[in-house]
């Protein structure tokens, strides 16, 4: 009687198999997202009264931003990271299309003398964002295309440095040196877990110090940002208002807080206080405790994503785990600085904190990028419990009864003299077919 198993069975039980989404991920995610909805609704609603739009006008747009970014989310969720991967160069053509953009007459939209966003009509897009995404996923496939050639040769390092430097350049005309830097720190961190040569690296990157320097003290502004973050109260009503105000916050909040919706500071006397310095109202509402909870989620999210881009690599899903650890590079190195900046730690720039802050264009982003590390963890589990069926480590139900061994029988040998059956064994494959 012939027992060998059917092929196309095997390969439908297979398929048939489905993963799940890390839950310690999504439950960091939802709880930052729940969060920010709350300290959007309290500190902005003296904003919108004083503008004349309402109190719950910037509320009701996160609201809606959010939404959008929830379904963009869950359709990134439900994309084949090989579907994501096929895309790779029409996206990084993407990235340069769309900080070229923001300069083109009548669609490039300026606000407070930065050209950074792209006007659609009913909203202004800030362009950076998405190229944020896009670029963490065409680097991670050409670490996959040229993972050897990256740590052998100065060629295959250089041009994601020179694609890096490209898109810096831009960036720097709109100005935008905040995300400018954090683009550069995210090429070298992926480069570095792609297994880059770090002694032939350090020569590029340690070339571009100066030039950033010189960007950073280029303009007068920037400069009396890097200065009076040391001692902002040596100013308090011009160059170091904004940190003396946020400091005012923090230090009013005390162990926990003044309570949910009592802040003082967010009347109008601290600037962007729903958007880039959101965190001093956390501070001063929640305390020293909302605090902590907050730089807790944002550890317990970017944990989960390291963790989850190293299993990928050891199970050699490679471009799984490249994307994995640019997500969390990124949204890790936002939220330092942004975290950094309202306890003045680091002088002021304009970054959002993920999922919390308010603002339309990195809502949406920040929600496309947290659903394709939600789609790595799924595929991470799913390809995990597909080896397992194979290999038969799979548990057995409770109280089924363990099959007869098979009854012993010669079996003729067909190998040639001289050869071991060893080789002839035929390992089983994750694809459609394989052999048993």
């Amino acid at each position: 009687m012939d027992r060998t198993p059917d092929r196309s069975s095997q390969a439908v039980r297979l398929d048939a198999i489905g993963g799940r989404f890390d839950p310690w991920m999504l439950g960091a995610a939802l709880a930052l997202a729940a969060l920010g909805i709350v300290m959007v609704a309290s500190s902005s609603i003296a904003v919108g009264e004083e503008l004349g739009v309402g109190p719950y006008h910037f509320l009701n747009r996160h609201v809606f931003f959010m939404g959008v970014g929830a379904l963009l989310a869950f359709g990134m969720m439900r994309t084949e990271l090989k579907s994501v991967e096929r895309f790779d160069r029409l996206l990084l053509v993407g990235c340069v299309v769309a900080l070229l953009l923001v300069f083109v007459p009548g669609l490039g939209s300026s606000v407070n003398g930065a050209q950074r966003w792209i006007n659609l009509g009913v909203s202004r897009f800030q362009a950076v964002e998405a190229v944020k995404v896009m670029y963490i996923v065409w680097l991670a496939s050409y670490l996959v295309r040229f993972r050897d050639e990256v740590n052998a040769t100065w060629g295959a390092m250089l041009k994601p440095i020179g694609v890096a430097i490209v898109l810096m350049g831009l960036l720097a005309l709109q100005p935008d040196f905040g995300s400018l830097a954090l683009l550069l720190a995210i090429t070298a961190g992926m480069l570095v877990l792609g297994g880059v040569h770090l002694p032939r690296m350090a020569a590029p990157v340690l070339g571009l110090l100066p030039i950033l320097a010189l960007v950073a003290i280029a303009e007068p502004y920037r400069m009396r940002r890097l200065t009076s973050f040391m001692d902002p109260f040596a100013d308090p009503f011009n160059s170091g208002y904004q940190l003396a105000n946020a400091l005012m916050a923090v230090g009013r909040g005390e162990f926990w807080g003044v309570g949910l919706g009592a802040s003082i500071q967010k009347l109008n006397y601290l600037p962007e206080a729903h958007t880039d310095f959101i965190l001093a109202v956390i501070a001063e509402e929640l305390g020293f405790v909302g605090v902590c909870l907050v730089i807790g989620l944002y550890a317990l999210l970017v944990g989960r994503a390291f963790l989850v881009g190293l299993r990928c690599v050891e199970t050699r899903r490679h471009f799984a785990g490249y994307v994995a650890f640019g997500i969390a590079l990124w949204l890790s190195l936002q939220a330092l600085v942004s975290i950094g900046v309202n306890l003045g730690l680091l002088p002021t720039k304009g970054l959002t904190l993920p999922l919390i802050s308010s603002g339309g264009s990195s809502v949406m982003m920040t929600c496309v990028a947290v659903g394709l590390l939600l789609r790595v963890s799924y595929e991470l589990d799913r390809t995990q419990r597909q080896v397992a069926r194979l290999r038969g480590e799979a548990a057995a139900p409770a109280g089924a009864q363990p099959p007869p061994p098979p009854t012993a029988q010669p079996v003729p040998s067909l190998a040639p003299r001289g050869t071991s059956r060893l080789r002839q064994r035929i390992e089983p494959r994750l694809t459609p077919g394989a052999q048993a």
